[in-house]
């Protein structure tokens, strides 16, 4: 007998009695980006290797030991996307819809990363994207802190998660203060691990961003980025700090929140929770006007951020009140040849009538009781009855499943209203 085949390692399955919870997060987040005027963008799972290697960069760990990268029968060399944001751009450029326009889009798809699977971390991942183009001014950075804000209140999450803001300036401002931070890390090379030292002469800005606790007093006392901004970086960062002010959304200054790219300016930000042990990012964003230029275009504006959706999911089923429907209003059961008949066509007329509820019928026969049992498993409220007998006289079998309603008869054009009406009431 042949073994089982199973899933790839780090690319799960979302199994019905989990997908509810995703259908909610998901019903929410579209709400929201509507409420905003938000546009959906769809990307191509697959892009040329090349657009990672120029966006990403291909120093990165990303790009050198995470890509799924492999090359088609044509000889080019193809990436499994590991991030959006350089699909959603290059889309825009080639349709020629940064031109002299400003756009706030959003995509909702698998990423691919080939890292240790963990909790809340897989090789397979869904992600949130939110991209906005043409707009220079704090206002646009501001709004993507509020909508996510106002997201996490829907989805009734907003004390589980923490905005952390900083701002990395210009690219002359951040050389300015690369400089200086290489020569406050080389007079202490011994209190840096493997990765930082390697990072010293590439990229010191991310030592900032370990997570190694050996390093915290070294970090700790480092110069700040802040003292080498000028007079326009810190007063768009003062603008949007005093926006969020005003409309009442709490945050902490991290001035060691840093990106490792150059294309990265200005405004950075970070949702984090400690709720998840060591995965806490949720949602990172920030401005990157240079990408744009790095890929081809013309100079422009872009600020977005990114959102795990496997962490969303796992801060949410924190909450011990989550609305989640039944995936089953009403089980009909069916017994008899006339009932198997009728059956069918009444549930077809139900459906006409009633389009919001979630009917399911019995398919394969079976006892009363036995498909009582199937209605009761599915989680169905009320079961829906027919018989030769009810068949004869033109009515059906009304029993609620989850009080102590008694079982009712009435006339099949009675049993669709009645349905709304307990329905309602429940709801």
């Amino acid at each position: 007998m042949a073994a089982n085949i199973q899933a790839v390692r780090g690319m799960h399955d979302v199994l019905p009695d989990q997908t509810p919870l995703w259908q909610y997060a998901e019903r929410i987040i579209r709400e929201v980006l509507s409420s905003y005027g938000y546009s959906e963008i769809r990307l191509p799972i697959v892009e040329k290797t090349e657009l990672f290697k120029r966006s990403i960069g291909e120093v990165t760990d990303i790009v050198e030991k995470e890509m799924y990268t492999f090359d088609d029968r044509n000889g080019d060399s193809l990436t499994l996307r590991p991030e959006g944001t350089a699909g959603c751009l290059r889309a825009c450029l080639e349709h020629g819809l940064l031109h002299h326009q400003t756009h706030r889009l959003w995509y909702y798809g698998p990423m691919y990363r080939h890292e240790r699977p963990q909790k809340g971390r897989y090789r397979q991942f869904i992600q949130l994207g939110v991209e906005t183009y043409g707009m220079s001014g704090p206002d646009i950075d501001a709004e993507l802190i509020l909508l996510m804000h106002r997201l996490w209140q829907k989805l009734g999450i907003r004390d589980k998660v923490s905005l952390q803001l900083n701002s990395l300036g210009t690219i002359a401002e951040r050389m300015v203060y690369r400089e200086v931070l290489v020569f406050y890390f080389q007079q202490h090379k011994e209190s840096l691990d493997e990765d930082s030292l390697r990072r010293l002469n590439t990229n010191p800005l991310r030592i900032l961003d370990s997570k190694n606790p050996e390093m915290k007093d070294v970090i700790a006392n480092a110069p700040e980025l802040i003292a080498y901004l000028g007079a326009d970086s810190l007063a768009h960062f003062k603008a949007i700090t005093t926006t969020l002010e005003d409309l009442g959304v709490t945050y902490q200054i991290n001035t060691r929140l840093v990106r490792g790219l150059d294309y990265y300016s200005k405004t950075v930000f970070e949702w984090v929770t400690d709720e998840l042990g060591s995965q806490g990012t949720v949602c990172a964003g920030g401005r990157y006007d240079g990408l744009i230029e790095q890929l081809g275009g013309k100079p422009n504006h872009a600020v977005g951020f990114a959102m795990g959706m496997e962490r969303l999911l796992a801060l949410l089923e924190l909450r011990d009140d989550l609305p989640i429907t039944k995936p089953v209003d009403a089980y009909m059961i069916r017994v008899g040849e006339k009932a198997e008949r009728e059956g069918l066509r009444f549930a077809e007329t139900i459906r006409n009538e009633f389009p919001t509820l979630k009917l399911q019928l019995s398919a394969d026969g079976g006892s009363f009781k036995n498909q009582f049992k199937k209605a009761d498993k599915v989680g169905a409220e009320f079961a829906i009855i027919l018989g030769d007998d009810e068949v004869d006289r033109g009515e059906v079998g009304i029993k609620s499943l989850r009080n102590e309603l008694a079982q009712q008869t009435m006339p099949q054009s009675q049993a669709i209203s009645f349905l709304q009406q307990q329905l309602q009431i429940n709801r």
